[in-house]
């Protein structure tokens, strides 16, 4: 089984692109390209879709408490300059940019999004 996509839920559409639009481009990906008006953002992330929205039963939208996205970054620069550009899109940082010991010392760092979603990225992690 392959997993297609992944979606979050978000509060506000516009601080969402902006934060993510920052942190994507941080590792070469194109900006969300869905028309403002829709009601969700997405990304194509090699084949993968990630999206936000609003949470469908109306509630505000919460983040998962142990949860954790993690992405690839191909170089220790591009952790460092997608940590830079989430914190300067209203994300705060979970974690510097810096060799992890719970990663058996991969280069990686964590932001919370501006929905409290926690996020981490990695430069040479493997998993399993």
């Amino acid at each position: 089984m392959i997993l297609k996509s992944l979606r979050l839920g978000t509060n506000d559409l516009e601080k969402a692109r902006a934060f993510y639009d920052a942190t994507f481009a941080a590792l070469g990906v194109a900006p969300c390209a869905v028309p403002a008006e829709y009601p969700i953002v997405l990304w194509d992330l090699a084949g993968f879709k990630f999206l936000l929205g609003p949470a469908r039963d109306g509630a505000p939208a919460t983040h998962a408490n142990g949860g954790t996205i993690i992405f690839e970054a191909p170089s220790e620069d591009a952790v460092r300059a997608w940590h830079a550009a989430g914190l300067a899109h209203g994300g705060t940082c979970e974690g510097q940019p810096e060799p992890k010991p719970q990663a058996r010392g991969a280069f990686g760092a964590y932001l919370r999004d501006p929905d409290g979603n926690k996020l981490g990225i990695y430069c040479g992690l493997a998993i399993g």
